[in-house]
């Protein structure tokens, strides 16, 4: 069955250049294409399109008003592709909050050329936002309450290793805004380019309790913190005599990917064994499988999101299928889980 394709995008050339490459793949249709929001709104209800691939500067509407609009009334797997600069960063990280299944930047010079050099990933991630499960999102919804830690325990010497891809920006950002300041400390690799995963710790940090922060070569584990994987750059975990720290390397991608989730975990399970803690999240293929079983066979703890909950059940179904995966949960249970991972505080 073809996958339907709708193209919103203001700029004449665009629209013909991803016609001209969608409609080159097989199992693609592009059903339609719009200016602007405006006539999106109408071609949406004519044509009940698969997939929406949407600009984000646009006349009549901007792309991130309408993704909204679309997500609250009628929630469709939507690509973004739009230029990249700071603003257009942001801009996309919001878009992946608002429930974007993904993101690819436009080239800011040499269009034609640039947009050719992008047609495989363009056309991989049509396919993979067919298979998104998108969910409807209310604009007004109040945010779920931080979770409150038992007092008398501690998360020193405690680390959470979480990985996650397509979906992951909107489930991070519900997991880690529900965790109190005292939390263990996490360790995150989601697949990202360069330059967002700047804007991405950025925007966390902002929103939560506990310290979001870019990871950085050396830099020291601390509870209450999470470290984010830097865009096409490893993370691992290293001991540094008492302590924990970032590792952050240039190494060759890894199941396909840079950063990739199975050197995270790998490193998880060699560094800490028994006394790791490894949750695998929404996202496509199988990065993380084979790294979260090293874990299990370590004696860590190994969680995965459940599929009711993810946005693609690609990943997680992959360590579930090979064994490396205890127990299956949804966002709220595998947040509730982090709270508590913690130990009695020494008298």
């Amino acid at each position: 069955m073809s996958i339907r394709v709708l193209i919103v995008d203001d700029s004449a050339l665009i629209r013909q250049i991803l016609t001209e490459m969608l409609s080159a793949a097989p199992g693609i249709t592009v059903v339609g294409t719009a200016p602007d929001p405006i006539v999106a709104r109408e071609k949406i209800r004519a044509l009940n399109p698969d997939v929406l691939t949407l600009d984000i500067e646009m006349p009549r509407m901007d792309g991130l008003t309408f993704l909204s609009k679309v997500m609250a009334l009628r929630p469709m797997p939507v690509l973004v592709i739009s230029t990249l600069t700071q603003k257009g960063a942001e801009a996309a990280i919001r878009a992946m909050e608002l429930g974007a299944v993904d993101y690819v930047p436009k080239p800011l010079i040499g269009i034609a050329d640039g947009m050719a050099a992008l047609g495989a990933e363009i056309v991989a991630k049509v396919r993979a936002a067919a298979l998104a499960r998108p969910r409807v999102r209310h604009a007004q919804a109040a945010p779920p309450a931080m979770l409150v830690a038992d007092p008398t325990l501690s998360t020193a010497g405690r680390i959470v290793a979480i990985g996650a891809s397509t979906g992951g920006v909107e489930a991070l950002q519900r997991m880690l805004t529900r965790l109190p300041p005292t939390s263990p400390a996490l360790l995150i690799t989601q697949h990202m380019p360069p330059g967002f995963t700047t804007a991405f710790a950025r925007r966390l940090n902002d929103q939560c309790a506990i310290t979001v922060l870019e990871a950085t070569d050396g830099r020291r584990v601390l509870p209450g913190h999470a470290y984010i994987a830097p865009g096409a750059r490893h993370l691992e975990l290293r001991r540094s005599g008492a302590h924990y720290e970032c590792r952050v390397t240039d190494g060759p991608p890894v199941s396909g990917h840079r950063p990739s989730v199975d050197v995270l975990f790998r490193s998880v399970a060699a560094t800490l064994g028994a006394s790791g803690f490894g949750i695998i999240l929404t996202g496509m293929g199988r990065d993380g499988a084979e790294g979260l079983l090293e874990m299990r066979k370590a004696g860590s703890r190994t969680l995965g999101q459940n599929e009711a909950s993810c946005l693609i059940y690609g990943m997680p179904k992959a360590a579930m299928q090979n064994g490396a995966v205890e127990a299956e949960l949804s966002l709220e249970r595998l947040t509730e889980s982090i709270v508590a991972l913690q130990a009695p505080v020494a008298a």
